[in-house]
């Protein structure tokens, strides 16, 4: 059963048990918060979806269990690979100079892709690689998703659909903030109108990253993705959602 009942899903979120800000990319590829959340019921629920691997965005760091996730055991993750591939890497001085606590804004994509092309590169040629479906997480589900996200809906030929994308990641974390039982450190529910200011001032800063990518294709090309990888992951991009 799921660890937060209270959690209201949005229309486009899926409905793996325990997932926190869960919802379908395009064709082979999800997002989601951090795996820790999803119950055993939940693993079953992603690998019965197609799910074969889950990459985990976070640095090593981060990735723990907390005293509120469900006890998963081993058996549930039968036929899932879980790789971490982290965005970024310490010590970047431009990148933690901004970066207060962590990436938590649109306006750092530019940045993220700036610095760590490379990693960015490793995690899509890892998605290239998926023989049915993956899904990539960070902690949150919002804004190291959200990057990777929007360059995935960019291969798709579904530019439209980025800024709603966004908007829905940032409404589904800040309706767990909502019902959680652990406090955040450094954020908390946010009311409407504060939220949608958030909302508006996170999509001009995406209107602006774009202008900047240029397309995704390119942009990957150039962190040295080859042309197999990227038709790999265009086909599975654009495979029709059921």
């Amino acid at each position: 059963m799921s660890h937060a009942p209270e959690y209201r899903k949005q229309s486009m979120d899926v409905h793996w048990d325990g997932a926190i800000n869960a919802r379908r990319i395009c064709g082979a590829f999800y997002r989601m918060g951090r795996h820790e959340w999803l119950t055993e019921r939940g693993w079953r629920q992603l690998r019965a979806d197609g799910i074969d691997r889950v990459i985990d965005l976070r640095n090593p760091g981060e990735i723990r269990r907390r005293e509120h996730d469900p006890v998963v055991q081993e058996p549930s993750l039968r036929g899932i690979e879980l790789f971490n591939l982290p965005l970024e890497a310490p010590g970047n001085e431009r990148f933690e100079a901004i970066a207060v606590p962590y990436m938590n804004h649109t306006g750092m994509y530019r940045l993220v892709c700036e610095e760590f092309g490379g990693h960015l590169a490793a995690v899509f040629e890892n998605l290239a690689a998926t023989r049915s479906g993956a899904v990539i997480h960070c902690s949150a589900g919002r804004d190291r998703s959200g990057l990777v996200a929007t360059l995935l809906l960019d291969l798709a030929g579904r530019r439209e659909e980025v800024l709603a994308h966004d908007e829905a990641a940032v409404r589904g974390i800040n309706e767990w903030h909502r019902v959680s039982p652990r406090k955040h450190p450094y954020e908390s529910h946010q009311p409407a109108g504060e939220l949608d200011s958030i909302i508006r001032g996170r999509a001009e800063e995406l209107e602006k990253f774009l202008d900047w990518l240029g397309t995704a294709e390119g942009y990957l090309l150039g962190q040295g993705l080859g042309e197999s990888r990227l038709a790999a992951l265009r086909e599975l991009a654009r495979r029709e959602d059921p």
